[in-house]
């Protein structure tokens, strides 16, 4: 039996689906469907402090205009929604950027996983799972 595929939506990404004027973009309608549940999306305990932190600062804050308590709530909605990996940190496989290591090692806590995000960087870098199983990581 095949797994379903898994996502992991970057912080960028979520950043452009709250601050875009277009409702029908593809990052919101990513956004909208995370909200309802409608695919597996994974979440660790850095990437869920690593949004609140973004869209928390002062410079996201203005465009979206939501108040703390409201983006609270919505992120509680998001993590009632996902499916929660404590991933274990890995030392092999170290992104481009050390700020994103938690990136990988959420990709590496499920093989089937995809990474959606506006970072070229990570783009061009991505990572491959430990078990050699070479799949598109990131889209």
């Amino acid at each position: 039996m095949n797994t379903p595929l898994a996502v992991i939506i970057d912080t960028n990404a979520l950043v452009s689906a709250l601050i875009t004027l277009d409702a029908a973009s593809l990052v919101c309608r990513i956004l909208d469907h995370m909200l309802v549940g409608k695919f597996i999306y994974l979440l660790s305990p850095d990437l869920l402090a690593e949004y609140r932190q973004v869209l928390l600062g002062p410079n996201i804050r203005k465009h979206h205009g939501m108040a703390e308590k409201d983006l609270d709530y919505l992120l509680e909605e998001w993590v009632a929604n996902a499916a929660w990996r404590v991933p274990k940190s890995s030392d092999a496989d170290t992104a481009p950027d050390t700020g994103d290591n938690h990136l990988w090692a959420l990709l590496d806590s499920q093989p089937d996983s995809v990474l959606i995000t506006g970072d070229q960087l990570l783009l061009k870098k991505a990572a491959t799972h430990k078990s050699g199983y070479d799949a598109p990581r990131i889209s």
